[in-house]
């Protein structure tokens, strides 16, 4: 487990410093923006209406159409965790794509409940803020590439067990790159947690490899692994996850699958299914009258 937490931090920092180049060097090359803008919006990869991040850990590099709202909402449980018979919430995620280079993101797991020795506690979940940057636009020749933050707020009641009571900082470095037709998305993670045995915050990693290909022009499989370090008191853990999807339409995705823990201390499995959908083009009005 040190080892890979060693190795969590490497590609982390390789990936921060990889991003900080990129910014550097966009500054010093202002005099052609505009060139670079052109090129950008002549593409012919435009966003799809919606692109779902559930149900994989991970998260794509990029997002849906710019203007777009996307709403991912879903079920989850998971079985035999260390101390826990059954853990239960109701993922909650609204996306909205600011341009496409900038996205804003509330996540809710509310509400939330686990079983512990045949006593059920169910409350409220915690809650996150997000903000996600593309750097480097995907192409055929190079992979997309984004930067994340997202803060963790206390809103669960820690006081039955249903979450630390602290507040939590993630520091997020994405990679995607489709090969043939299959998707491949990697996400590294800095976490910074909020104590709960003492003050303070606590260091620790994250990791998660996706790979999607769609079997049909409507269907489609998913496979991940992911990873954390041990954070506090919560020990470190390994997993694997399978899914189905299934496109009702641009705007509607069905979701189903199973979770595997691969060490001890991960939960022994887990169910989740669930949805994205585009709720609505913001932008759409406001083309309609530049038009």
């Amino acid at each position: 487990m040190k080892d890979f937490r060693l190795g969590l931090y490497a590609t982390r920092i390789t990936r921060f410093l990889a991003g900080a180049l990129a910014l550097l060097l966009a500054g010093a090359l202002g005099g052609f923006t505009a060139k670079v803008q052109a090129q950008d919006q002549s593409t012919p990869d435009e966003p799809d209406f919606i692109v779902p991040s559930r149900p994989t850990v991970s998260n794509p590099a990029q997002f849906q159409k710019p203007g777009v709202l996307q709403l991912e909402v879903g079920y989850n449980a998971n079985f035999q965790a260390p101390g826990i018979h059954l853990q239960q919430d109701m993922p909650l995620a609204l996306r909205f794509a600011v341009n496409r280079r900038l996205l804003l993101e509330f996540d809710g797991d509310s509400p939330s409940s686990q079983t512990v020795a045949g006593v059920r506690t169910t409350g409220a979940g915690d809650s996150q803020l997000g903000i996600q940057v593309v750097l480097q636009h995907e192409k055929e020749s190079r992979p997309g590439l984004s930067v994340a933050y997202y803060i963790k707020l206390p809103t669960a009641d820690s006081a039955q067990g249903l979450g630390t009571g602290r507040v939590d900082h993630n520091f997020i470095a994405l990679v995607s790159k489709k090969i043939g037709g299959t998707t491949l998305d990697f996400n590294t993670t800095f976490l910074l947690s909020g104590r709960t045995t003492d003050n303070g915050h606590a260091l620790s990693g994250q990791g998660a490899l996706a790979a999607s290909h769609n079997v049909t022009r409507r269907i489609g499989i998913q496979g991940e692994l992911s990873g954390y370090s041990r954070s506090d008191a919560q020990s470190g853990a390994m997993l694997a996850l399978a899914a189905v999807t299934y496109q009702i339409n641009r705007r509607l995705v069905l979701d189903s699958g199973s979770r595997f823990g691969l060490t001890h201390d991960a939960p022994r499995s887990g169910l989740f299914a669930g949805l994205t959908v585009g709720i609505g083009d913001l932008y759409k009005h406001r083309h309609a009258r530049g038009s």
